[in-house]
């Protein structure tokens, strides 16, 4: 009886973990440039007495979807979008750096290009400075160019955004979903990575997928309760009987 109720509560258990990652993804359908997490189960045997078929099951996260997400024209000009494979490097506070498709810009305190989070884009030799009463103009490889907005005065480059293309297998997707790289170096930069400006990268969340997932878990944690209520009406009858056999 009590093997009954550990494996129910472990079927329940995971079934809750994967529910949960589905409703993550679910919350950030609107996010750009999101990934999707993927959740997979996996039988894990049970050793000890009792028959070999019996096992529990384990919810493991395989990874990340990295299927693009469709492109979103926008107009504006802070806003770029990665173009199939790769990613904008951005500046952490420790000074080392992250991945993101998210390439919605504002220009910062100091001029500085950054995230939406405040993170600052990375370009060849450091942070992009863009400099003030400037319009911005960003090429397919990622190079800025500034305007400025008074007088007739040439068109500048800035800098160049950098863009990478790690194989995914050597990213990981951290709490702040951000990606870096698994061994702690910076990726190399990528000239093949390309951009297209005053668009934005949509979430590759499928909504309705997500939605019947969700249901599927739900009915998961409901089956593995109803063993768990059967387990506890078990043991209740064998304990009648005996008390009935004294």
């Amino acid at each position: 009886m009590d093997r009954l109720i550990y494996l129910s509560m472990a079927g329940a258990r995971h079934a809750l973990e994967a529910q949960a990652t589905v409703s993550h993804n679910l919350a950030n359908v609107n996010t750009s440039g999101f990934r999707a997490q993927i959740n997979a189960f996996r039988a894990v045997p049970v050793f000890g007495d009792g028959q070999p078929t019996r096992a529990f099951v384990v919810d493991s996260s395989v990874g990340t979807d990295f299927r693009p997400g469709t492109l979103q024209q926008t107009g504006r000009d802070l806003d770029v979008a990665v173009l199939s494979r790769g990613f904008i490097a951005v500046q952490l506070p420790d000074g080392s750096e992250a991945y993101t498709r998210n390439g919605s810009f504002n220009v910062g305190p100091g001029g500085v290009l950054e995230t939406r989070q405040g993170q600052p884009v990375m370009g060849d030799g450091g942070p992009i400075t863009v400099p003030p009463d400037s319009t911005v103009a960003i090429a397919r490889d990622g190079t800025v160019s500034v305007l400025p907005t008074a007088g007739r005065s040439a068109v500048n480059v800035i800098g160049r955004i950098k863009l990478v293309n790690p194989e995914p297998t050597q990213l990981e997707r951290r709490a702040d979903g951000l990606f870096r790289m698994k061994d702690g170096t910076a990726a190399t930069a990528d000239a093949a990575v390309a951009v297209v400006q005053g668009s934005l990268e949509g979430s590759n969340v499928n909504a309705v997928e997500a939605m019947v997932q969700l249901i599927s878990h739900a009915r998961a944690f409901e089956m593995h309760t109803k063993m768990l209520q059967n387990a506890e009406a078990n043991d209740r009858q064998a304990m009648q009987i005996l008390s009935m056999n004294r």
